[in-house]
């Protein structure tokens, strides 16, 4: 019987765990990889896709032939192009996001104007179009009025002559307007009667005032012109307008918009209603030809002086 020399080894036992190998010796030599690390060359093929330009270091704990293995960097890949074109291409698409934004705000702002218009009544619409129309026509007036002195101005034959004339245009509104040059024009009549003599001077101040906010361009009471100086002074039927004695009734003539001037006198709580509560009345006449011709004297400035030079 032949006994066998080595000790009784585990069944399981393969020559892999004492280390000796059973291929041939023309082979390549096997690397052990331990689970979960990866080889080099899917490394670099992931680097290369998703263009991240990163060291990899691996070191094998086997070695091989030629000593330690180094994994070299790779070179920047078209990753870095890519990521560019897309920042600037999201860029882009936040910009045509916000003017696709606006172009949508602006049509429905259009929209909403439009519908608005389409459910107008028909009257609505006339007065809407004739209102555009006046406003075109006055600004065409005022552009044409504006060149036309423009050009005079300008022109060197007519230069002092047309410097002459709007000279004495000006100086003519203005004494319209400080009282010193009678005035004719549209506006109304207006006949304060006051039979108990209970009109106050805050009664005559006020209409004055009235008048003046809507649009008066100059007035007189009596025979008394009215200016920016005027005070109403006295009592109760006893009335002074610039220091001259007033005689009920009193009337006042005014150049203006007549029907304008007539809605100031008219309002609730104004001038016509407070005469009449107070037991007077007030006669007022829409006319087409008001003739202001009371005259204040030209008084001359005690401080103010024209200013010259720069």
């Amino acid at each position: 019987m032949t006994t066998d020399p080595r000790p009784d080894a585990p069944a399981d036992a393969t020559p892999a765990a004492e280390g000796r190998t059973d291929k041939p010796q023309e082979s390549p030599p096997e690397v052990e990889v331990e689970p979960g690390e990866a080889t080099g060359e899917p490394e670099a093929a992931l680097d290369e896709a998703t263009g991240d330009a990163q060291d990899h270091d691996d070191h094998d704990d086997h070695g091989d032939e030629d000593g330690d293995r180094t994994a070299a960097t790779p070179a920047p890949g078209p990753g870095r192009a890519r990521r560019r074109r897309n920042r600037i291409a999201a860029g882009l698409i936040g910009v045509l996001t916000l003017l696709l934004g606006f172009a949508f705000a602006v049509q429905v702002r259009t929209t909403d104007s439009t519908q608005k218009l389409s459910t107008a009544r028909e009257e609505d619409l006339v007065g809407v179009l004739d209102t555009l129309n006046d406003t075109e026509t006055r600004l065409r007036n005022q552009i044409a009025d504006q060149q036309a002195a423009l050009d005079q101005l300008t022109g060197s034959d007519t230069r002092s002559t047309t410097a002459l004339s709007e000279a004495r245009s000006r100086a003519a509104s203005i004494g319209i307007l400080n009282g010193t040059l009678a005035a004719q024009g549209p506006g109304l009549r207006m006949v304060i009667r006051d039979p108990g003599g209970s009109v106050r001077v805050a009664d005559l101040l006020d209409a004055i005032e009235e008048l003046r906010g809507a649009g008066a361009e100059t007035m007189q009471v009596d025979d008394v012109r009215v200016g920016v100086d005027t005070a109403v002074t006295g009592s109760p039927g006893a009335l002074r307008l610039d220091d001259i004695p007033l005689r009920a009734p009193y009337e006042v003539l005014v150049i203006g918009s007549p029907q304008d001037l007539e809605t100031a006198m008219n309002i609730p709580g104004g001038v016509v209603q407070r005469i009449t509560g107070q037991g007077g009345s007030v006669d007022i006449t829409q006319e087409q030809q008001v003739v202001v011709d009371a005259l204040r004297p030209l008084q001359q400035p005690q401080y103010a002086a024209p200013k010259t030079g720069g």
